[in-house]
């Protein structure tokens, strides 16, 4: 694959938070494995850790969180059907093989871990624990959509507020696990609003 001009290379913030992970083997090995077709999973981590870090710093969330985890969330060395599980399935499973690994590679927080475990849900049923969970769940559909997109911050935010309000909120109200789910989803919705509101002034 040729070598593009991505956002993110010369994003000097965003690579300072990166700079502990980013060139460690376990990140670069990546390169080495296609993913959604046109991309590969190293170009697909940092597209997910970057739109993620652009997304939670509008809105002024833990941006250094979603750096990490987003570059950690696809640390696995396989491709799809070429390993088989004797309980559950790639879906379900390689969130649990990319934390394993990530953690040989830095120390995490649990909101990163959290990140990284929860970042197939929709297609796992357990509910991310914080906000920044939310916003990598959605970035890694968004940006698999298109590896090669180059959405602004605002497209971004609009994207990621139908998101949440088509799906994450119902399904966290009809869930109902915890009352901490709920205060987390409405934190969630003040905080949009609110970006909104000084969007349009």
């Amino acid at each position: 694959m040729p070598d593009q001009d991505y956002a993110w290379k010369s994003d000097v913030h965003f690579q300072a938070i990166i700079a502990d992970i980013k060139d460690h083997p376990f990140v670069t090995d990546l390169k080495r494995y296609p993913q959604h077709i046109h991309g590969n999973r190293y170009v697909h981590s940092f597209a997910v850790a970057y739109y993620s870090y652009k997304i939670c710093k509008a809105l002024r969330w833990d941006y250094v969180a979603v750096a990490h985890a987003g570059l950690l969330h696809d640390l696995f060395y396989y491709q799809q059907g070429e390993v088989s599980f004797s309980k559950g399935n790639h879906l379900t499973n390689h969130p649990k093989i990319a934390l394993i690994n990530a953690r040989l590679v830095t120390d995490l927080t649990p909101k990163e871990e959290d990140i990284i475990l929860k970042h197939m849900w929709l297609a796992t049923a357990k509910l991310p624990r914080y906000k920044e969970s939310f916003v990598v769940t959605f970035v890694d559909k968004y940006v698999a959509v298109d590896e090669y997109v180059r959405p602004t911050t605002r497209q971004l935010l609009k994207a990621f507020r139908q998101f949440l309000l088509r799906i994450v909120f119902p399904r966290v109200r009809s869930a109902r696990q915890s009352d901490q789910i709920e205060d987390v989803a409405e934190e969630i919705e003040d905080t949009i609003e609110e970006n909104e509101e000084s969007n349009n002034e």
